[in-house]
């Protein structure tokens, strides 16, 4: 394939992304991080406060809907890709290492649903590939400016996830374990490039100590658990997850790369592939012996080791097949995403969570009128944040749960006290809603959310009447 080829082909497959983004309804979770985006702050509950800023770019430029929060996701995974097609070319010249590298990615459905979705993962994702593409060039050139811009990269990936330490982790191990590389430790380039870094980051670091660490020790506080009777399940959780969404033969190709790598560790570049690759995929197995691996954690391991396939001998001839059997799944999960058309069982269909929400707020809003609240209340945060969004824009719709204390958005405790409304539940939630939170709690309906007649959510509909106290609800703003 020429280069004029590879750009058209990624202009096409950017131009069906940003399609897909538009007609794919939100998730819950990107309905929450838009509320970040219409709350701007330094640092949220959960993350760092990068999504926001990018949903907030994107529905600047192109409005409240679905492709306006997810905007940059498909225009970030065409840069990304070019960026990462220039890191393999500077990291191992004369291999044809960046056009299989972006291809790799591409081909993977981790990249492929990444590109049409918005999460923390997704700007994560983007700067991590744009730090390792510095890292070629300040190997291809010995230009000690690189560390500039490798040090920008890692800041925002910091504040994209705090997974982005394992960037800075992976780069020190680098730098410690081979001779050429530490040579950088004794000049002011590395360390000046360290220092904008964690300047980037210093907003986000001060608010987590003005509201008491509460970002840093709810994912802080998931590691260095040891669980030996959940161990083996978890540990193969993981690998099944990454086998699945890196596709078997992408992931296959991306592991033997990354062998091979540590065999020529000793070169500088590939070196550095598999620090970046080895380091986070230990902590990985690590946080896996006492607790589950989500399935997108491990994304920043790919855009090393889809470099490092590069190194391999006879395995690049499914380079080839890898590409289209991963094309064909990322097609199949737009197709099922956008429309549900393929008739599969609730277990093994990955778009069911995004399906239904408009019929279930339209039943919010009949069970409302017929009811007569004054409000719409949720007690989760993700069918709180989608109620926002779906709900009639005259609609007051309130977040109620710890975390939204961390939030500066209107107080709502004197709208829920005394006054009579809806609170919806998941009915996963065994008991009925905290009475010291209500004044009065009485079963309304039942609701269920899916497709087709596949059920894949059962809520219930509670009539409430709020009571004083120190409840954490907040008025939830609307599209």
């Amino acid at each position: 394939m020429t280069g004029r080829q590879a750009i058209l082909l990624l202009l096409g497959l950017t131009l069906l992304r940003l399609v897909v983004a538009g007609l794919l309804p939100l998730s819950a979770d990107e309905a929450y991080y838009w509320v970040w985006s219409r709350a701007p702050a330094a640092g949220y509950f959960d993350h760092p406060p990068m999504v926001a800023l990018w949903i907030r770019a994107g529905t600047t430029l192109a409005g409240q809907g679905a492709l306006g929060v997810r905007l940059l996701a498909p225009l970030s995974a065409a840069l990304g890709s070019l960026l990462l097609f220039r890191a393999g070319e500077d990291l191992l010249p004369g291999r044809r290492a960046g056009l299989l590298a972006a291809a790799l990615l591409n081909a993977t459905l981790l990249f492929g649903v990444g590109a049409v979705t918005m999460t923390p993962d997704t700007p994560l994702l983007f700067f991590w590939t744009a730090a390792l593409w510095a890292a070629g060039r300040l190997l291809r050139t010995g230009n000690g400016a690189w560390w500039l811009a490798a040090g920008a990269a890692a800041g925002g990936a910091l504040v994209s996830k705090y997974t982005g330490f394992l960037l800075l982790g992976g780069v020190g191990l680098w730098l410690l374990w081979l001779p050429e590389p530490r040579r950088w430790l004794r000049r002011p380039h590395a360390w000046a490039g360290l220092a904008l870094c964690l300047l980037i980051f210093l907003p986000t670091l001060l608010w987590n100590a003005r509201h008491g660490w509460a970002s840093f020790s709810k994912q802080g506080g998931r590691n260095f658990v040891w669980e030996p009777g959940l161990a083996l399940r978890h540990l193969g959780e993981l690998l099944g997850s990454q086998i699945g969404l890196a596709t078997p033969l992408v992931f296959l190709l991306c592991l033997a790369g990354t062998v091979a790598a540590l065999r020529r560790a000793r070169d500088p570049a590939c070196g550095l592939l598999a620090a970046l690759s080895v380091l986070p995929a230990l902590v990985f197995i690590e946080h896996a012996l006492g607790d589950r691996v989500q399935a997108n954690w491990p994304a920043v391991i790919y855009p090393a080791t889809a470099i490092a396939a590069a190194c391999l001998g006879r395995l690049r001839r499914l380079a080839g097949p890898a590409m289209a059997l991963g094309a064909l799944l990322t097609a199949l999960v737009y197709i099922q995403g956008v429309g549900g058309m393929l008739p599969l069982p609730r277990r093994l269909d990955p778009t069911l969570r995004l399906a239904g929400w408009p019929k279930l707020a339209e039943a919010v809003e009949r069970a409302r009128l017929l009811t007569g609240a004054e409000y719409v209340a949720a007690d989760s945060y993700g069918e709180a944040a989608l109620l926002a969004r779906l709900l009639p824009p005259d609609v007051t719709v309130i977040g109620v749960e710890p975390r939204w204390a961390f939030f500066d958005l209107p107080n709502a405790a004197s709208a829920i006290d005394g006054h009579r409304g809806l609170l919806l539940r998941t009915a996963r939630r065994q008991g009925p809603p905290d009475a010291a939170d209500w004044a009065t709690v009485e079963p309304e309906t039942m609701l269920r959310r899916g497709r087709d007649g596949t059920v894949d959510e059962v809520y219930r509909l509670y009539r409430v009447i709020g009571r004083p106290g120190d409840i954490a609800a907040v008025r939830l703003p609307r599209p």
